[in-house]
């Protein structure tokens, strides 16, 4: 059985895990597959893939040309990259993990600092012999709205609230005794980006949600606002964001994920203006990894033994 594991960027997935325990040839693909033939190519042969999250696409096309696969593994609880009906129509079987859910709260917050606070550029300044340069703001009695007050978003409003901050939240299906039950109140999406000093995104991409944040909505923002997005890159309108920071419409951006990942190295987010960018760090911690690997190799075993487990198809 040849097993292979994507997308092992920090080359640290067979750390991880007791993958001998499978008895099995592994392979690990550190760098990313540029495209369908190249992911074809790499998984020739291929009964088993171990999948991170979505930085590999699985669309019905490509599944068609990987008649070996047998067993596809995602880290994770869900994987909107992969076209399950597509692979229950080849038989192929898809599993997940558990997925723990503080990683991406914590990363939430070093962005929403660091943009606040000048983090980064006075870092940069100490190095060359600088010293204080920018004026930072503040979160206490400061407006938080969260946009989606799911597993992560209720973590996120939890510290603003530790931060003594004022937290509301909106989401298209979002009642008031849910936001209620999180201590959070229910306002309009017009409302929370008009009257919100720290804006975080915790939303599911969807045909319906992607562009959620354009023109419109960055229109409203005070121009002493963050924006901050830890979900998914497509929920903004990205040329809108950069038009709104390059004319000083708000005061900046934490960005954790973008349209095209790995961000290209000539990309205009690169070089705007009152950033603070991160390469997709939400998941990318020691825990949420002994847990993925571990899970994964469990799922592996499992499925050979005949009884998958956590199956998504």
């Amino acid at each position: 059985m040849r097993i292979v594991v994507l997308d092992d960027y920090q080359g640290v997935a067979e750390g991880y895990a007791d993958w001998a325990s499978l008895d099995a040839g592994v392979t690990f693909l550190r760098d990313p597959l540029p495209g369908a033939d190249a992911v074809v190519e790499a998984l020739a042969g291929a009964d088993v893939v171990v999948a991170m999250r979505e930085r590999t696409a699985f669309p019905a096309s490509l599944l068609e040309r990987l008649p070996d696969l047998r067993l596809l593994v995602t880290t994770g609880r869900a994987n909107a990259a992969i076209d399950l009906d597509a692979a229950r129509a080849r038989g192929v079987a898809v599993c997940g993990t558990e997925s723990p859910s503080s990683a991406t709260p914590e990363l939430t917050w070093g962005l929403i600092l660091a943009v606040l606070r000048g983090i980064p550029q006075e870092d940069a300044g100490m190095r060359t012999g600088g010293w204080q340069t920018t004026v930072g703001g503040d979160l206490e009695g400061r407006r938080l709205g969260v946009v989606g007050l799911g597993r992560l978003g209720a973590r996120v409003a939890r510290v603003g609230a530790a931060f003594g901050m004022d937290v509301v939240a909106w989401s298209q299906n979002l009642d008031a005794a849910r936001a209620a039950s999180e201590g959070v109140r229910a306002v309009s999406k017009r409302e929370l980006f008009a009257t919100s000093d720290v804006v975080t995104l915790h939303y599911k991409l969807s045909a319906r949600s992607r562009g959620l944040v354009g023109e419109a909505e960055l229109a409203l923002m005070r121009p002493t606002a963050i924006l901050v997005n830890t979900s998914r890159g497509p929920l903004v309108d990205t040329g809108a964001l950069l038009a709104a920071l390059r004319a000083g419409r708000i005061h900046g951006a934490g960005l954790d994920v973008y349209d095209a990942e790995p961000l290209p190295s000539d990309h205009p987010l690169r070089t705007a203006p009152r950033t603070v960018l991160t390469p997709h760090l939400g998941y990318v911690t020691d825990g949420t990894y002994r847990v993925f690997y571990a899970q994964a190799v469990e799922a592996i075993s499992a499925w050979r033994a005949g009884a998958p487990v956590r199956r998504l198809a």
